[in-house]
């Protein structure tokens, strides 16, 4: 590896879905896991297989079938832990990672763990070389190491190396860093410990954005001797969040005068494309000014700023939007248009479908292109979103009709299919009114598949240009057992669009109620 490249570390996967709300099903997260191996990052930390099956499914499953990244299971440096994480990422073979962490400052040795100085290292170095029992390549994370005393954060990173870290992180786990003095302390590392100098151990970063600096003290770290940034697309994470991949990646790339000779592998022609499939999976909506990514990041509403964009474009813009991926459509498809170029189309966008599963989208297509003339590139995003968000179906919406207006009051009528297999096919229906015509139809929902949900997020955007655009639906619902439960749904009709999202939802809801029932039986 050439001395000032820099490894992009993606962790979407695992600290990005810790973000309250963000859980993505397994065909969420191998479909990001996908795009992020076609953004070029140069790891996948794919999840924390120990803490339940799902996560250690995903985990497998992503080892198992992407190719080109590094792809990294999280571990406490607890032996079970350790086991299921060298289990999980197996399949990848030589590009298999095991990430072990342990907390070492003060606050987190005397109050969380009891323990002293000399009991973490002693733990750390048999929690690396348990992992490297198991894999070639094995990163260790001082948990809370910009807190932690630099004297001793010296002596952890040379025993976990000497142990057999061949990557060491130096997480900002609870933002509390100063991008000088963060850029100071890993710089300290690098000089003092002599394997990340010579180049056969990485240092890595992992900054977290509650005071709004995790980008800087990521770059700042960068110039200290961090050769390793550990970001997540968006920047979803826990709390505030993670630094944003594509704002670290476009920084260095921007600003190459400043990082002058750092460079990194990712084709930045996929950010855009990439955070609009995270924002979809994980529910998470881009903020319209987000940097790089938002809606507005490269609009120009003043008289002045667009005279000169006219001009010349870098009088106003310092990067081309269409480096990091905003561009024109494509052309538009139709209802004329058939299955094949459909599937073509989404082959194109990036999607690995099944068959079955472009049937399904090709049939919401077809009902949409008869509502819609043109139905664009974004609208079907949001179907296969819809699509592969679905759990198995319990009710499945067959028909509905809504009367209101502002001296009416709002009623719904509602008929769902049942399609769990014990009743297949059997029709039900029931009307309800409401607040609004979006309520009414939720209660109908209520009544019918005897849920009683509370709608704690709303919110509604158009997928596309125009008065006929597709609308797409996120929720969060609590069906009282304190878990948001998430739910989405499309159409060219903001209230069938609600009632599909919510039927998303229900459905999770029931289906994870039955899994649990597994679990709990002998």
């Amino acid at each position: 590896m050439k001395k000032n490249r820099i490894i992009i570390f993606d962790t979407t996967l695992r600290d990005g879905e810790q973000c309250p709300g963000a859980s993505m099903n397994l065909r969420e997260k191998l479909e990001v896991a996908r795009q992020l191996a076609r953004l070029k990052v140069d790891v996948i930390e794919a999840g924390f297989p120990i803490i339940s099956e799902g996560d250690f499914t995903a985990v497998k499953s992503i080892a198992q079938e992407i190719k080109g990244p590094i792809i990294a299971g999280l571990a406490r440096c607890v032996d079970k832990d350790i086991d299921a994480a060298g289990a999980a990422v197996k399949a990848a073979g030589a590009n298999g990672r095991i990430h072990v962490f342990l907390a070492t400052s003060k606050i987190h040795r005397e109050f969380k763990l009891g323990k002293a100085q000399d009991e973490i290292i002693r733990l750390a170095v048999a929690g690396v070389k348990r992992a490297r029992s198991l894999v070639a390549d094995v990163e260790f994370s001082p948990e809370d190491g910009s807190r932690t005393e630099p004297e001793f954060l010296v002596q952890v990173c040379q025993a976990v190396v000497d142990a057999g870290a061949t990557t060491v992180n130096i997480p900002d786990t609870v933002g509390w860093a100063i991008p000088d003095q963060y850029g100071a302390l890993i710089k300290r590392l690098y000089e003092e410990v002599p394997a990340f100098k010579s180049g056969a151990a990485v240092i890595s970063v992992h900054c977290h954005n509650d005071l709004g600096l995790a980008v800087a003290n990521s770059l700042a770290a960068v110039r200290g001797g961090a050769r390793q940034v550990e970001c997540t697309i968006n920047g979803i994470g826990e709390r505030a969040g993670n630094a944003a991949l594509e704002e670290v990646v476009m920084a260095m790339k921007t600003r190459a005068d400043f990082y002058e000779g750092f460079a990194c592998g990712v084709n930045t022609r996929e950010i855009v494309k990439s955070s609009r499939l995270v924002s979809r999976m994980s529910s998470l909506l881009v903020q319209r000014n987000k940097a790089i990514v938002g809606e507005n990041a490269f609009a120009h509403a003043s008289g002045i700023h667009q005279d000169g964009v006219l001009k010349k474009r870098e009088t106003y813009e310092i990067m081309d939007p269409q480096e990091v991926g905003w561009g024109a459509t494509e052309l538009p498809l139709t209802k004329h248009s058939g299955r094949a170029a459909l599937a073509s189309r989404l082959k194109d966008l990036g999607f690995k479908l099944a068959e079955p599963d472009v049937q399904a989208i090709f049939a919401r297509f077809k009902e949409i292109g008869d509502k819609k003339k043109f139905v664009y590139d974004e609208d079907l995003t949001a179907l296969v979103g819809g699509h592969i968000t679905e759990v198995p179906e319990t009710w499945s919406l067959d028909y509905l009709a809504v009367v209101s207006g502002n001296q009416t009051v709002p009623t719904a009528t509602v008929r769902l299919k049942r399609v769990d297999g014990r009743k297949a096919d059997a029709v039900y229906q029931d009307a309800g009114i409401g607040d609004g015509p979006v309520d009414a139809t939720l209660k109908a929902i209520d009544r019918l598949t005897e849920t009683r949900g509370e709608l704690m997020e709303y919110s509604l955007r158009a997928t596309s240009q125009g008065h006929d655009a597709l609308g797409e639906v996120n929720i969060k619902v609590d069906f009282g057992d304190r878990q948001l439960v998430p739910g989405k749904g499309a159409s060219t009709d903001v209230i069938e669009a609600s009632a599909r999202a919510y039927l998303n939802a229900v459905n999770r809801h029931l289906f994870s109620g039955e899994e649990r029932k597994k679990r709990s039986e002998p």
